[in-house]
């Protein structure tokens, strides 16, 4: 697979601007801002103060003109609305940003993109690099966002479409397993029912990947482990998709709508 580049037009940045900036979403958001390095990005969310995962966004330090996030389209209106809330008294301006959004990935992207910019996604190094304002690069192949969500399946990474908003706790969509999650940084939205799941090692349910032959069972199917309830099904394409899964319940004779499945426990989960 050559270095392939697809724009993402599902998402969507805010600007962030003002000497306020990082001290307003350090006290927001999972992940630690104070430390973050022009040009870099890291992963995080925005939760409810009850601990849930309302939406998920990419922070990336623009240097003096401050910070973009990098968030679902359809969302950022409503995330801006809430930021505006909690903005107070802070000297912080926040704006919606045209820029484009776009990945680079696959076998033979190089080390860093030469031109544009370009910054790693912070989840894993097989997922590439994200692009803001950023052409295609020389020798890349031209794919939409499909070819993208093929990928993230492959490697059981699950999106936005299988946590939605409001319902799922952060540590069950694997944020804490793909850096989503600074439990050394202080408050945020949140912490306290995160950090408690955390420490207490009450985790029960985690996103997964699931193989099966043929087309992927309808979001909502529910999986059984024999005659107990194991999970369901969430987004998926023919032969894979992702579940929310009962850990003490993944091994066995799991069926979705009458058909086998196999729970495929991706390397990076360490689980």
């Amino acid at each position: 697979m050559s270095a392939i580049y697809a724009p993402l037009k599902s998402r969507a940045l805010i600007a962030l601007s003002g000497e306020d900036w990082r001290s307003f979403l350090q006290g927001l958001i999972t992940q630690d801002v104070e430390t973050l390095a022009p040009g870099e990005a890291r992963f995080g969310a925005l939760l409810t103060p009850q601990g849930r995962l309302l939406y998920d966004l990419f922070v990336v330090d623009r240097g003096e003109a401050g910070a973009w996030l990098d968030v679902e389209a359809e969302h950022r209106p409503a995330l801006m609305q809430r930021l505006m809330i909690y903005r107070l008294r802070a000297k912080v301006k926040i704006e919606a940003d045209e820029t484009p959004v776009s990945i680079l990935f696959g076998d033979e992207v190089p080390a860093r993109p030469a031109e544009g910019f370009w910054t790693a996604d912070p989840r894993l190094a097989d997922l590439g690099w994200r692009g803001y304002g950023a052409e295609i690069p020389p020798g890349a192949v031209l794919a939409d966002e499909a070819q993208r969500e093929t990928q993230k399946l492959r490697l059981g990474v699950p999106g936005p479409a299988d946590w939605g908003s409001d319902k799922t706790y952060p540590i069950e969509a694997n944020f804490d397993l793909l850096n989503g999650i600074d439990f050394k940084k202080g408050c945020f939205v949140g912490q306290e029912t995160t950090s408690r799941m955390k420490r207490r090692g009450t985790i029960k349910t985690r996103m997964l990947p699931i193989a099966f032959d043929g087309p992927a069972p309808a979001p909502g199917t529910e999986i059984l482990n024999g005659d107990l309830r194991a999970g369901e099904v969430l987004s998926g394409a023919d032969g894979r998709a992702i579940a929310f899964i009962r850990l003490d319940r993944m091994e066995g004779q799991l069926t979705a709508d009458g058909r086998p499945i196999r729970v495929e426990t991706p390397v990076w989960t360490g689980l």
